[in-house]
């Protein structure tokens, strides 16, 4: 591997390039000389990787990164059969999908390692309330197609002040597999515990309701119909301007969805993989102030052993740089949480270990 730099690398510069690059920082990857990296999966992290994949190859001009939002479900099947290098998941491989990558991993199986984090918001399209709170119960209810009408007495309770219409409510699930979807099911039935009797999987459970692919088309949904709620990545709501609801978590303020609010959310999480596995065990009850309690983190899926040697150097080199203390500064203006300093270097000790 070769040092480059992100800021100027170019071989030759001209005078206003110099000067620029005189007065930013540069910032050093430990380039792979040549190579192609194919990943799949979670449409929630895929601002954030367009902005890794363009910066890694602004200093490592080798190496290509290929990155498909296809959704966790997609992403988490591609990789099993061997067709990528790595896959993006919003939640860990269980144990049998980790058995299961022992065919697409030669002499080992994958491991699971967070690289962003972020929170999963709920877009509501309600003209003349740009302000909206809701709870855990209410939620599992309005997703349950039980709570049918915006001005209904729950959702009253907790906007006092706020004037609401009679319009139905239309809330919006993910039509395909996704982490997403899997980790506000596990919201819904940790926080709201009675009101949300189905388990917590990719797929959707709850009865009624539209459906659309991928957080891009829940946006879609959500800002092209009144009356309107659906859960996406932040990311994509801040992209498409999608009003959001602040969760009354039982702290002394409803908590937005924020870059800091879902580092709260995360700081409550405990590691719950075995050995180089880093998967997370999240509280979605959490009332600490300011915790927002619908968070997720991305994992990025890959073989512990058993990585091709074509790929292996140019993955390694660029999720080292993704868990870098650079990769993961840029997050919070992507409307992503970065991930705690020391469970960033453990991702950057298990991607050395990658073979």
């Amino acid at each position: 591997m070769t040092g480059c730099g992100l800021v100027g690398s170019g071989p030759e510069k001209t005078e206003k390039t110099q000067k620029r690059t005189a007065a930013a920082p540069v910032v050093d990857v430990d380039c792979a000389d040549r190579g192609q990296v194919a990943g799949a999966g979670s449409s929630a992290q895929q601002n954030a990787m367009e902005y890794w994949a363009k910066e890694y190859q602004r200093a490592c001009a080798g190496v290509q990164i290929a990155y498909n939002p296809l959704g966790s479900g997609a992403g988490v099947a591609q990789f099993l059969r061997g067709a990528t290098a790595f896959g993006g998941s919003d939640s860990a491989l269980d144990d049998a999908e980790l058995a299961r990558s022992e065919s697409a991993c030669a002499g080992g199986r994958a491991v699971n390692l967070p690289m962003a984090g972020g929170p999963v918001a709920i877009g509501f399209n309600l003209p003349g309330v740009d302000r909206l709170v809701l709870d855990a119960p209410t939620l599992a209810k309005i997703f349950d197609s039980r709570i049918k009408a915006w001005d209904d007495p729950a959702i009253e309770k907790l906007n006092p002040g706020v004037r609401l219409p009679a319009t139905p409510i239309y809330p919006v699930h993910r039509s395909d597999d996704s982490g997403t979807t899997q980790n506000f099911q596990a919201y819904l039935a940790d926080a709201a515990e009675d009101s949300w009797p189905y388990p917590a999987r990719k797929i959707w459970q709850g009865r009624g309701g539209g459906s659309a692919s991928g957080s891009s088309g829940v946006a879609s949904a959500v800002t092209s119909t009144t009356g309107a709620i659906g859960y996406l990545d932040l990311s994509v709501a801040a992209k498409g301007q999608v009003t959001t609801v602040s969760v009354d978590t039982g702290a002394d303020e409803p908590v937005a969805p924020t870059p800091q609010s879902a580092s709260a959310g995360i700081a409550e999480a405990r590691t719950a993989g075995r050995g180089n596995d880093l998967s997370l065990d999240f509280d979605h009850s959490t009332s600490a102030e300011g915790a927002y309690p619908i968070v997720l983190v991305t994992y990025e899926i890959v073989c512990a052993t058993g990585n091709g040697a074509g790929h292996l150097p140019a993955l390694k080199s660029f999720l080292t740089y993704t868990a870098s203390a650079e990769g993961q500064r840029a997050l919070p203006r992507l409307h992503y949480a970065p991930l705690p300093e020391e469970l960033a270097g453990d991702v950057r000790r298990v991607v050395r270990a990658l073979k």
